[in-house]
């Protein structure tokens, strides 16, 4: 008897995915609610669970295929030994060799697809990040399954690839002189991230405004308090509970930033739900802290980490990523001296942090050092004029050079 297995529901407006990976194959034993596949949707990966305890059955469709939700993708065969030789991976790939030929998903080393060690996404993604086999790697998770750190290790003492090994599920061309070119389909996540970014810039009028900041207050804060503040909460003090506090105190001045627009009407959120991009394996993710106006400074910090923690991990799951009213993005964090981000639709407003560096400034009268930062607030026009823009900006620049404003709300 089989038990099949269904792509669930993966959220609002969310009808199809990728068949990121087979995390069991065919033949082996699967406990009650073990991963045995991971999906790959427009915002995160999702694992989908084994319903029944028995034998994984054959695959009823290949990695790199598109998915829709409530879609069989596979079974379990009752059971608790070994496979029968009937239920053989080679009868699964020959009943999907036309998708195999058109849609399998890329992968830099064979070895990756073919070894026997279970791989969850995020180890996955690094495997094939670092070409790392990971037949040869002993796993030191549970039931012997390869953690980040097992591949980390692996790829500090691994051999420098060899420039003939062949790249797998890959379109190369090779050319004279050893000139390649390789073809990898985007992922789901990329292509959504192109449309969103593609689709802010045709749909709004977008201007960037920008401004300033002298962060000396908030370092020397930050110094004076940090042992104190990770002792006592679990969590060390960061840049994101300021700027977060700020946007907080600036959007009750200047409401339309924190806004969109639906039609003709504008909707004003009387809540700050701040969405903070964070860098995933597979692109740009953004998480939202909800009621971030109402939270404090550890309540914000711990958000934030356990989002960038997870996002790292590829753990991210749909009721993160929902919703949102407005966008702090830290491209500082890479080295960026100054950018115009691009707002996050239906949001009408994005923050811009950048790199942190010592600049020769005025400070009454005198030339003197200072640890300075730029700030770009990009918008929508349609929503936001330039005065309020300009204002909402200068609230941040004044509540972060004299954080004592965050506490008195001024």
């Amino acid at each position: 008897m089989s038990t099949e297995v269904k792509v669930p529901v993966l959220g609002e407006s969310i009808t199809e995915a990728t068949l990121g990976q087979w995390l069991k194959k065919p033949g082996e034993a699967v406990a009650i609610d073990e991963p045995i596949a991971s999906l790959e949707t427009d915002k995160v990966a999702v694992e989908v669970p084994s319903p029944v305890a028995g034998i994984m059955g054959a695959y009823a469709v290949e990695e790199g295929a598109t998915v829709n939700v409530g879609a069989v993708i596979g079974s379990i065969d009752a059971g608790t030994g070994a496979s029968s030789p009937a239920v053989a991976p080679v009868v699964a790939a020959a009943a999907v060799a036309p998708v195999v030929a058109t849609t399998a998903a890329p992968a830099p080393a064979a070895e990756a697809e073919n070894s026997d060690l279970p791989l969850s996404p995020a180890v996955r993604r690094l495997v094939l990040e670092l070409g790392i086999d990971p037949s040869k790697i002993k796993g030191t998770g549970k039931d012997g399954r390869l953690t980040k750190e097992d591949v980390v290790a692996a790829a500090k003492g691994a051999p420098a690839p060899s420039a003939d090994a062949p790249v797998a599920a890959t379109s190369t061309t090779q050319a004279t002189g050893g000139r390649q070119e390789e073809r990898v389909k985007m992922t789901r996540l990329r292509q959504t991230i192109a449309k969103r970014l593609k689709s802010a810039q045709d749909t709004a009028a977008l201007l960037t405004t920008f401004n300033d900041v002298d962060m000396s207050a908030v370092i020397e804060a930050r110094a004076t308090y940090k042992d104190l503040f990770e002792k006592k909460h679990g969590v060390r003090l960061g840049f994101m509970g300021f700027f977060t506090k700020a946007v907080a105190l600036a959007a009750r001045d200047v409401p339309a930033v924190n806004a969109k627009i639906e039609g003709d009407e504008i909707v004003y959120h009387n809540y700050l739900d701040v969405s903070v991009a964070v860098s995933a394996p597979n692109g740009l993710v953004v998480p939202v802290v909800r009621n971030a106006d109402a939270m404090s400074f550890a309540q914000i910090e711990k958000a934030i980490g356990d989002f960038g923690a997870k996002a790292k991990a590829g753990t991210l799951t749909m009721d993160d990523m929902s919703g949102g009213t407005f966008t702090i993005s830290n491209g500082g964090v890479f080295g960026s001296l100054m950018s115009t981000p691009i707002i996050n639709p239906p949001q009408s407003a994005v923050l811009g942090l950048h790199r942190i560096e010592d600049r020769a400034v005025v400070r009454d009268g005198q030339v003197v050092v200072r640890p300075m930062m730029y700030l770009a607030l990009s918008y929508d026009h349609r929503l936001i004029d330039g005065r309020e823009a300009v204002t909402f900006l200068k609230i941040v620049k004044e509540a972060i050079e004299d954080p004592t404003r965050l506490l008195i709300d001024l």
